[in-house]
C-alpha cells in the first residue's frame, strides 16, 4: 500500500457551530484533493472527526462502522424538541427518577434531525421544512455508560457504543432531560488527543484490518 501521497486519514477536532461537511470542505480546499469523512457529528457536537483524503475515501464504510466513545452532558429538568440545545427548550422542573442510562442492546428510533435518508431525502431536510414522518428503528449496542459527575441540574457521562447510536436519544431515555453538550473522544483505535496526526494507508490497515483487505 502507498503512503500519504496515495491517501491518508487526518484526525480533526471539530468545533461546535459547524457541520462535518464544513470541515471536509476546508480540508479539500487546503489540500486540493478528494476528501470525505467517516461519521457525522451534529453542529452542536465537538470532537474527533476522521477526514479521509485521496484513496482513503474508499475506506469510509470500514471506518464509519467502528465503535465510538463520547462524553455527554445531560441537562436535567428540561426537554428539547430535537434532543439537543438547538431545539425548542422547555423547562419541566421535574428531575429524572433515575440517572442510569441503558446498556446492552437498545432499540432506537432515528431522530428527524438525522442525516439518514427516508424516501430518498435526508431526514434533517424534511425537518427544516417542518415535515414529520415516521422514522425507522434500529438496534444499537451501548457497551458502557458511566456517570462521571452529577449536580442539581445536570449529569455527565462517558459512553462507549456501536456505530449508529444516537446519544441524544439515549439521554432522552432519562425522561426530563436532553443532551446539552456532546464530545466524541474516540473512533475505534483513533483518539481525539492525536488531533492533527495523519495516518497513511499502511498505518490505517494495521489498525483496522478490514480496511487493509479493502485496499488490496
Amino acid at each position: 500500500m502507498g503512503g500519504r501521497a496515495d491517501g491518508a486519514v487526518l484526525l480533526c477536532d471539530k468545533p461546535a457551530g459547524i457541520t462535518s461537511h464544513d470541515m471536509v470542505v476546508a480540508v479539500r480546499r487546503e489540500r486540493g484533493c478528494k476528501a470525505g469523512h467517516a461519521g457525522t457529528l451534529d453542529p452542536f457536537a465537538t470532537g474527533l472527526l476522521l477526514v479521509l483524503i485521496g484513496r482513503a475515501t474508499r475506506l469510509q464504510r470500514f471506518l464509519t462502522g467502528l465503535p465510538k466513545t463520547y462524553v455527554a452532558r445531560a441537562r436535567l429538568g428540561w426537554r428539547s424538541s430535537t434532543g439537543d440545545p438547538d431545539g425548542e427548550l422547555t423547562e419541566t422542573g421535574r428531575l429524572p427518577e433515575s440517572l442510569e442510562l441503558p446498556t446492552g442492546r437498545v432499540r432506537q428510533r432515528v431522530p428527524m434531525t438525522s442525516a439518514v435518508r427516508v424516501g430518498g431525502e435526508r431526514l434533517y431536510r424534511k425537518a427544516h421544512r417542518g415535515e414529520t414522518v415516521e422514522t425507522p428503528e434500529r438496534e444499537v449496542e451501548v457497551y458502557r455508560a458511566e456517570m462521571l459527575a452529577s449536580g442539581p441540574g445536570d449529569a455527565e457521562y462517558e459512553i462507549e457504543c456501536s456505530a449508529g447510536t444516537y446519544i441524544r436519544t439515549l439521554i432522552e431515555t432519562l425522561g426530563d432531560a436532553y443532551c446539552e453538550e456532546l464530545r466524541r473522544t474516540a473512533i475505534g483505535p483513533f483518539r481525539v488527543e492525536e488531533t492533527g496526526r495523519e495516518f497513511d494507508l499502511e498505518q490505517v490497515g494495521e489498525l483496522v484490518p478490514a480496511a487493509a483487505e479493502a485496499l488490496r
